[in-house]
């Protein structure tokens, strides 16, 4: 039953949301380093969703978005909140609870 586990595990998609408002240098800064990361880290686990605020305003009401840029993790739970552009890698794969790939 440990193995199954494991397996569902391995297997579970990470849903990542991110929230940005237009292309400001800061949101493009946060989206170009979460691809980065999810490649290297979370190659084919992982979907994102990228809500854009001045488009769809209401929706920062769901997930109580503050600021901007704020990357919400919603899969595994517990839901997990990083805000800022994550130039800090160690800081993104600390907060999103992700251990590195070992090369």
């Amino acid at each position: 039953m440990a193995k199954e586990k494991t397996k569902q595990a391995k297997a579970e998609k990470w849903e990542l949301r991110l929230y940005i408002a237009g292309n400001t240098p800061k949101s493009m800064t946060a989206l170009a380093n979460l691809k980065r990361y999810c490649e290297q880290h979370l190659p084919d686990k992982y979907t994102l969703e990228i809500i854009d605020l001045l488009v769809q305003p209401q929706l920062a009401a769901g997930d109580q978005i503050f600021a901007i840029p704020t990357l919400v993790r919603k899969v595994p739970v517990p839901i997990r909140k990083i805000i800022g552009d994550l130039s800090n890698e160690e800081k993104v794969l600390v907060g999103l609870n992700i251990r590195p790939i070992k090369k």
